[in-house]
């Protein structure tokens, strides 16, 4: 089977030999294993089955070097850059809660979309994701959490209108790339904290859920399967999720939900993207233990498919090499059931 044959398998809940497993990383950790390869190209290696490609926007890892100390979007936020993260947003567009004025970014820019076709056809043996962008997660950068938080009680009806005009540009911008021909559609869409959401679950409902239903549709009339990352705490919503059509749910973070227990409950209706703990484990552990953890989540979740490996969040710099290195020789070696 080829990588894309594998995840293709894992959506339709049938177990394949090897588990597919995918790998982000953060600037330090790709250093790390680039130096330690002796070459460049540590993707070649490390053999994940997924693909990701979009358009040229701000980078989400933007260097002080190549960027200077801060950088803006196409949407008018002002980021501080780092050499070891995606930085932070120090400047707000829409920090007082009010559209008057505001322009809305021109999805079909062509800057966006100068690699697009490269970036797309670059790994056709892969299981290939188009990078769509993100909404709630957009809509704070443009305004602030704080702010954006409190408006859900007191300025509801410009929350509404803001994430129309961000959904307005992510279908827009799913259009076009569905030309590529990918196989699903991502959305980066953080909703949860360490515990529980980070809005009440009748908030995201009224919010959050439909225009994620709009965008859902979009994909599905392209014949793309959906992929949502959001990480931390959302069990609460993820039966709304299965009605939306969602098809892969990433990275479903150990650290804040029980990862078995989503196995059990949506199993039979979702693939799970992740489950590997980079709080404690990746960090901490031996590489022994983390070969075991990572062959046990493969035989749990894994078993009848639906599952693929990937750590809970993108590999960071607080990671040891040799950790780096057991983590990727676990998943290239898991096996499911058992």
């Amino acid at each position: 089977m080829t990588a894309a044959d594998r995840v293709r398998a894992a959506l339709r809940h049938e177990e394949t030999e090897h588990v597919p497993y995918n790998f982000m990383f953060s600037p330090p950790a790709l250093r790390k294993l680039q130096d330690h390869l002796g070459c460049p190209d540590v993707e070649a290696w490390v053999g994940s089955h997924l693909h990701f490609f979009g358009t040229s926007d701000k980078p989400l890892y933007a260097s002080p070097e190549k960027y200077g100390p801060t950088v803006a979007d196409q949407w008018g936020v002002v980021w501080a850059t780092s050499d070891r993260d995606r930085g932070y947003p120090v400047t707000h567009p829409l920090a007082h809660a009010d559209l008057t004025g505001y322009q809305f970014p021109d999805p079909l820019e062509p800057r966006r979309w100068r690699h697009a076709a490269l970036n797309a056809s670059a790994r056709p043996d892969l299981y290939r994701v188009a990078v769509v962008g993100d909404l709630w997660e957009r809509a704070h950068f443009l305004c602030g959490l704080p702010t954006l938080l409190l408006a859900l009680h007191d300025r509801p009806a410009f929350v509404h209108d803001l994430l129309d005009g961000i959904l307005a540009y992510n279908i827009a911008t799913l259009d076009r790339l569905a030309g590529f021909k990918p196989d699903a559609m991502f959305l980066s869409d953080d909703y949860g904290l360490q515990r529980s959401l980070m809005m009440s679950p009748g908030q995201w409902r009224t919010f959050i859920k439909p225009p994620l239903e709009r965008l859902f549709a979009a994909a599905r009339a392209h014949g793309c399967a959906m992929m949502l990352h959001t990480c931390g705490h959302v069990t609460e919503v993820i039966p709304d999720l299965i009605e939306l059509g969602l098809d892969i749910l990433h990275p479903i973070q150990p650290e804040a939900m029980d990862v078995y227990g989503l196995k059990r409950e949506f199993g039979r209706d979702l693939t799970f993207c992740g489950g590997i703990n980079t709080q404690q484990l990746l960090p901490c552990a031996t590489p022994a233990e983390i070969h075991a953890e990572v062959n046990h989540l493969a035989q749990r979740l894994g078993r009848g498919g639906g599952y693929i490996i990937e750590p809970g969040i993108t590999l960071q710099a607080d990671i040891p090499l040799e950790n780096l290195l057991a983590v990727i020789e676990a998943a290239k070696s898991a096996v499911s059931g058992a």
